[in-house]
């Protein structure tokens, strides 16, 4: 198989901070309860005229003004998201044409919180297949925009955010060790937003635009399956947990990723995860939490890294990466 390797990352959130003590003042809920509950001190928020679009460009002009990357021979995007600016035109359509990208393929993949694995995973696929090069994925969504913020069991989870990397084809290093996927479609009425049906798994769904979530099943599949997924990627690869130097699951909640830690016997000081400032950005977090190991200089060229995502559908995918990025040429930009 053709190597491939994440040569370069970039992320973005909104401007805009909703800040637990604001959320105190919409809805019967408190600080301290919230971060008690979630871990969650804040979430950003997108402008009325700023969509998963705008956040993907964002996401990705921070990869290029951090490693001094060309985007015009990229020949196919991926953009994963939940929250699209139209039904279609798809967003990477978008993003191909704000970039000014004059040959590539654009998709969008829908895979809910597991979406930027399931991204990582189609690319590296189609570099090891030969039939592509330089690929763009793009983890994004616009949360904000489908929450209801007169649920005080949503609302205080949900925020906004994207994250970007470049994935080459490579003949001397490769990023991908190893991998595992699943679904479990049974559950898929415990996380959703009705469209054009109002019925799942024979099971009538509340119809509302807003995002739709019983935390308490959600939480009980991730903790029973996680884990257990989690060590099929290290069985596979012959790797043992003592290797990985890094665990970066979906951050959905801390007082669910804790649990998870515990049952595979992982530490805490060694999982990253980005909702403690920017909340559940569903297909962001990841990226986001890589990112913000990275500009903490925790994550180092030579680590090996464990992703796991999952979310709505029962969807879920592990990634199991050597970081092995090009030197950065500029300073990345605040978040």
């Amino acid at each position: 198989m053709v190597g491939a390797r994440i040569t370069a990352i970039g992320t973005y959130v909104p401007e805009k901070r909703l800040t637990n003590y604001e959320l105190e003042q919409m809805v019967e809920t408190s600080n301290e309860w919230i971060i008690e509950r979630t871990g969650i001190h804040e979430r950003r928020i997108s402008r009325p005229d700023e969509f998963t679009s705008d956040l993907c460009e964002a996401a990705v002009k921070d990869l290029m003004h951090r490693y001094d990357k060309n985007v015009e021979d990229v020949d196919m995007i991926i953009v994963a998201t939940s929250t699209p600016d139209f039904p279609f035109p798809s967003v990477s359509s978008i993003v191909q044409n704000r970039l000014n990208i004059a040959q590539t393929g654009a998709i969008d993949l829908s895979a809910a919180c597991a979406g930027f694995v399931y991204a990582l995973h189609t690319a590296h696929s189609l570099i090891a297949s030969g039939l592509h090069k330089k690929i763009l994925v793009i983890g994004a969504d616009t949360l904000s925009k489908i929450t209801d913020y007169t649920d005080r069991s949503t609302c205080i989870l949900f925020g906004d955010g994207a994250g970007a990397v470049l994935v080459e084809r490579d003949e001397q290093a490769k990023s991908f060790i190893g991998f595992h996927m699943g679904s479990d479609g049974s559950g898929a009425q415990n996380v959703y937003r009705t469209g054009l049906s109002k019925k799942v798994n024979g099971i009538e769904l509340v119809d509302t635009q807003y995002l739709v979530q019983n935390g308490r099943e959600v939480f009980r599949w991730v903790v029973r399956n996680i884990p257990k997924s989690v060590h099929q990627i290290l069985e596979k690869t012959q790797t043992s947990l003592e290797q990985v130097d890094w665990f970066i699951p979906h951050s959905a909640n801390l007082r669910l990723i804790e649990p998870i830690c515990e049952k595979l016997g992982y530490p805490i000081e060694k999982t990253l995860y980005s909702l403690i400032n920017f909340g559940n950005s569903s297909a962001a977090t990841i990226p986001l939490a890589l990112d913000l190991g990275i500009r903490d200089g925790k994550v180092k060229n030579g680590d090996r890294v464990l992703l796991y995502g999952f979310g709505s559908g029962l969807v879920h995918a592990g990634q199991l990466l050597d970081i092995d990025l090009d030197e950065q040429v500029n300073e990345p930009r605040p978040l």
